[in-house]
C-alpha cells in the first residue's frame, strides 16, 4: 500500500469517528451520518490499496 494512500484513508477513518463522536455528542444526526460516511470511505479506500497491493505480488 502506498504510504500517501495509507495515510489518507487512515485520515478519513479518524476524522469521521471525531465527526461521528461530536454529532452524538450535541445530538445532531446529520454529523453522525457524515462521520459514519468519512469512515465508510476511508475503509474502501485503504480496501482499495490492500486489492492493489495482492495484484503486485
Amino acid at each position: 500500500m502506498s504510504g500517501g494512500e495509507k495515510m489518507q484513508a487512515k485520515k478519513e477513518q479518524v476524522k469521521g469517528k471525531a465527526k461521528e463522536a461530536v454529532g452524538r455528542t450535541v445530538g445532531n444526526e446529520r454529523l453522525t451520518a457524515e462521520g459514519r460516511a468519512d469512515q465508510a470511505k476511508g475503509d474502501a479506500r485503504q480496501a482499495k490499496e490492500k486489492i492493489k497491493d495482492i495484484f503486485k505480488d
